[in-house]
């Protein structure tokens, strides 16, 4: 079970992606803070664009509908984690928010991935590490075309 320490997303909601896990619905459950109406001031309009692409991107990488690549809400089992915790590293370049590895891997061990939503909020402690918003995108296209490489072409 993970959940950003930023509280952006509430903890009250954790029960229901443990729910989806326990019932079989799904392998590995993503948090999605797009489907909710997103309150103004909690993400900027280039990051709610690139995450739009991104989701665009992963869809098609993973095969599976994913609407956030970005949410650090999510729920999986402990022994698929341990068969991602190798992967960790493997994928041409740091993931400085764990996200990208994370679905990549579960994606290699085909496990299914569902989004749920969350209600996504201003943060309340910290603050962002998405404020290079070019130089964080290029990093995530590099993530994008290895996982590219690994996932369709099998290297």
């Amino acid at each position: 079970m993970i959940l950003d320490a930023d509280l952006t997303t509430i903890p009250e909601e954790l029960p229901y992606f443990i729910d989806v896990v326990v019932s079989g619905q799904a392998e590995f459950v993503n948090g999605s803070r797009l489907i909710y109406p997103v309150p103004k001031g909690a993400m900027n309009t280039a990051n709610m664009l690139g995450n739009k692409f991104f989701s665009l991107a992963f869809t098609y990488l993973l095969g599976q509908r994913v609407k956030d690549t970005l949410c650090g809400t999510k729920v999986l089992w402990r022994s698929d984690w341990e068969r991602i915790k190798p992967m960790l590293g493997t994928w041409g370049t740091e993931d400085r928010w764990g996200d990208y590895e994370l679905l990549f891997g579960a994606a290699k061990l085909n496990l299914k991935i569902l989004d749920l939503p969350v209600h996504y909020q201003e943060r309340i402690y910290g603050s962002t590490k998405m404020t290079k918003v070019f130089r964080n995108g290029l990093v995530m296209l590099k993530m994008c075309w290895h996982g590219f490489l690994k996932l369709k072409l099998g290297y």
